[in-house]
This record gives structure tokens, sequence and C-alpha cells, in this order.
């Protein structure tokens, strides 16, 4: 309601607009016209400065302020998806660029050790962020729902495993869902802070859909990539330690990085098999079949079941996307 009334007046045609429409029906006119414009100077100097995230983040306020079906959504629509690709091939454009950040020779090759190698390539990029820019990890501290849903959630674990095992959990949640919020800011997508359920694990409830399936794949995998992070430091600080409880933290993280894996619904698994070609399933198959083959570990079998199921009879995109399948299968047999 607009100071109590439920119509808005046209600005061009003085027609009564429903407050629920973007455009007046008679003439056309942009309900928010002045905003739209506002947020195009936005993002076009954002992208003139470099800044594609920015950039993108204001194209996508814009589009929700436009009529789906108008030929300004669409070209706005076509803007965000030209920048998700700029964006997602930022980092190889700028190793291009960069002679001095040249892939290791070990990168040129093919085959499971090699998707391993590339996977502990990209880690050592995010701890080096994490290093240099750990400040993001406590982003979502600052958000009240985050940390009273944390220590709920630690609260509850506390009163079955004990206060160490709770905290350690805990964080390791965190952790990986701070990698799916990095993702998101990355693509410009305005989302939740992370929310705890007790016994559930965490969420993160986004306002607008991906732009594309590699998009999705990008912001899906982000979280087990980032929990990986967190599986390796509580395992070396329990080799430094001795301390069993790190132990059973880094195989408690492990498995639940894991479990997001499975390619179903909205899982991590599920959002990162949306990008692979028909071949690339059964070679992510292949890997969840291999590794419950070396490991023994149960949960491979049902994530070897469910990817097999999916990729029999769910339907494949034609386009393949090699850094999303390097990426799945990387982490199923780091994890």
């Amino acid at each position: 309601m607009v100071d109590g009334q439920e119509h808005r007046t046209c600005g061009r045609c003085g027609t009564e607009i429903a407050l629920r429409l973007a455009s007046c029906p008679a003439c056309g006119w942009l309900v928010h016209s002045d905003e739209l414009r506002r947020l195009a100077q936005e993002a076009e100097a954002a992208s003139q400065a470099g800044d594609l995230s920015s950039s993108l983040t204001a194209w996508r306020e814009a589009v929700a302020l436009l009529p789906p079906a108008s030929k300004q959504a669409a070209t706005i629509s076509a803007k965000i998806q030209a920048l998700s690709r700029q964006v997602d091939a930022g980092a190889e454009q700028s190793t291009h660029e960069n002679p001095t950040k040249k892939r290791p020779s070990w990168a040129q090759g093919g085959g499971i050790l090699v998707t391993v190698g590339l996977l502990a390539w990209k880690l050592k990029a995010v701890l080096a962020f994490v290093l240099t820019k750990g400040k993001v990890l406590f982003l979502g501290l600052t958000k009240s729902s985050t940390l009273f849903s944390m220590l709920l959630s630690a609260g509850v674990y506390w009163t079955l495993w004990g206060w160490k095992f709770a905290v350690g959990i805990v964080l390791a949640i965190y952790v990986h869902e701070m990698g799916h919020v990095v993702a998101l800011r990355r693509f410009g997508i305005p989302a939740t802070a992370p929310m705890f359920i007790p016994g559930l694990g965490a969420m993160v409830r986004l306002k607008q859909y991906p732009a594309n399936p590699t998009e999705d794949a990008r912001i899906g995998l982000a979280g087990p990539i980032w929990g990986v992070g967190s599986v390796v430091g509580a395992y070396l600080i329990y080799l430094a330690t001795g301390w069993a409880s790190l132990a059973a933290i880094a195989r408690f993280s492990a498995w639940i990085n894991l479990f997001n894996l499975l390619p179903f619904w909205q899982l991590d698994g599920g959002r990162g098999f949306r990008a692979l070609g028909q071949r690339q399933r059964w070679f992510v198959v292949a890997a969840f079949g291999v590794m419950w083959f070396v490991t023994k570990e149960g949960l491979l079998a049902l994530l070897l079941l469910v990817g097999g199921v999916r990729t029999l009879f769910g339907k494949a995109p034609e386009a393949e996307d090699s850094t999303t399948l390097w990426q799945f299968v990387g982490l199923i047999v780091v994890l």
C-alpha cells in the first residue's frame, strides 16, 4: 500500500496501477523507472571499473523490478548471462594475462590424479584468500539470526556429544555455508545469511535464481570446497596435538560434505550435476564406484546408486562443463 492506498498513479497517463504491477497496463510506463535508471548507471560504472560482481548485483536488482515478459527484462537477463560467464572465467583470464601465474605442468594432463591435483591447487588459492581476507569468515557472525541459530545448534549437539565436538561441527558447517555465501556474492546474487537448523545442518536462502546451470554449479560446489578446508585443518591439528576430538570432527565433517555431493534435488551435488553432460555424469558415477571400492565407505554406495539413477533417467544438458567435472571428482576423492 502507498499512503494507505492499494493503487498508485501512472506518472505518464494518470491511470491507476495495482501495486503488484511493475508497469502501467495502459501506456507501458515502468513504475520503477527512476530506480532502474540509477541501477543501470551503477552497473555500467561498476563494469567500467572492473568490478563485475557489483555490476551483476545491480543488474539483478534491476531485473527484479521489471515485468518478467518485457523486452527490458530480456535485455538485462542477457547482460546477466554474459557477465556471469565473465565472472566465472575471471580466474582463467587472469592466469592467461599474468604469465607469472601459470598452472603447474601436471595440470596439462588428464585423469583422476590431475583432478585431485587441480582441486588441491584451487584449495591453495582458497587458503591464501582466507589468510589474507579472513574477515569474510566473520561476515555471517555479524547477523543475529546466524549467531543465535549457531549457538542453539551447538547447545543441542553439546547435550548429545559434548562441547568440543559440538563447537567443532558447528564451525565446520559454518565454513561450508560461507563458501556458498562468498560464491553468491561473487555472482551478485542476493541471499540471506546462514541459518542453522539443529539436526539438519544449515542453509542459505537465495532471493534470486542463478542465471544458468554453470553458475548454479559454482555456487553449489563452493560449499564442499570450503568444507574441505575445515576438514583438512581439523585433521592436521589432530596430527599435531593428538586430540581425538579433532579426528572425530574431521571425520564427521568429511562425511557431511560428502553427503552434500548427493546428486539429488537442491543438495550441492544435485546443483553440480545440472552442469554436467551425459558422459561427464558417468565419469562422476565411476568416481563414486571406485572410491567406494577403495574405502568401503557406505555413504559412497548411496551416492553411486543415486548418481547412476540420475544419469540413466535424468536429462543432461548438451553443453559440458569441465571445471564442474574436475571439482566434483576431486571432492569425491579427497573427502
